[in-house]
């Protein structure tokens, strides 16, 4: 097991992984914001270098929650082209052990090379899956996940609402609509992502807001939610836009992940030019026996 730190490591990585697009979106996600200032404190781990099986972003070790039924914060995502590697792999790591909850993502493809699911026979945790979403991507590159600036929706602000970057404030709002959250833990995570990644919100005549989107440490647009009395409006291209061409600056792909069910945002995001990718995004939770 090998940590890449240098930089020219990290940028042949990440050319390595968009050769694997879009299944590497949630890898790629992260190891760019790594070499991108780490806000998230995420490190990258390889098998072998540079000929690699197996790519695994678990937190910093200085970054491990003390809570250990915290899965919120011990986020991970893996890529992998031999099962034996990323068996061997997760058995060595301190991120993934029976002693802490953990939360481990990643994209499967219609190639060799996947993400999830994986392997894990023997392990002293309890595996229960959070849930399966289908992967968006932007239009653009071949292998999906790139959205050019000049597909990026023109949305007009409806009067009386107003642009901003999400607030510390707003967080008990955003965990409270939060399908995964409404916790102690849940609140901590967003509170973090808030303060650290980039985020776009509507603001209405009272300041409170109506519709948003967070970005995490994998380089995914998630937690986006619009209040009831402002659906229909075309609000998520507005904040999705916002964001987007913050990312496109940076050179990062521009996707998210919907679970299947939720057609309303599966509508949201088609309708603002977004594409459904090929295969599952895989979001795993691991917690202690």
């Amino acid at each position: 097991m090998q940590i890449l730190r240098c930089p020219a490591q990290l940028q042949l990585l990440e050319e390595a992984l968009r050769k694997s697009l879009p299944t590497t979106l949630p890898v790629l996600g992260t190891v760019m914001t790594v070499a991108r200032g780490n806000p998230a404190s995420h490190e990258v781990l390889v098998d072998s270098w540079p000929h690699f099986g197996i790519v695994l972003t678990p937190p910093c070790p200085f970054q491990e929650h003390r809570d250990p039924r915290d899965y919120y914060t011990n986020q991970l995502a893996v890529f992998y082209r031999d099962k034996g590697a990323l068996q061997a792999l997760l058995g060595g790591t301190e991120a993934v052990t029976g002693a802490r909850a953990f939360q481990i993502m990643g994209k499967d493809g219609t190639g060799g090379d996947t993400g999830l699911p994986y392997p894990l026979s023997g392990s002293p945790v309890q595996l229960t899956e959070g849930s399966r979403d289908a992967g968006w991507a932007g239009r653009g590159r071949t292998g999906g996940g790139h959205m050019p600036p000049s597909s990026m929706p023109r949305c007009r602000i409806p009067p009386g609402l107003r642009l901003a970057p999400v607030s510390p404030s707003h967080v008990p709002l955003l965990n409270a609509t939060w399908a995964l959250g409404g916790n102690a833990r849940s609140q901590a995570f967003l509170l973090g992502l808030v303060r650290t990644l980039p985020s776009a919100c509507l603001l209405g005549p009272r300041g409170r807001p109506v519709c948003w989107s967070l970005l995490d440490g994998q380089g995914c647009l998630r937690h986006g939610y619009t209040v009831p009395a402002w659906r229909g409006h075309g609000l998520t291209g507005v904040v999705v836009a916002a964001i987007g061409r913050e990312l496109h600056a940076r050179g990062f792909p521009v996707y998210g992940a919907v679970r299947p069910h939720n057609t309303a945002s599966l509508r949201a995001l088609q309708a603002i030019g977004f594409l459904p990718q090929p295969g599952t995004f895989y979001m795993i939770l691991g917690t202690p026996k």
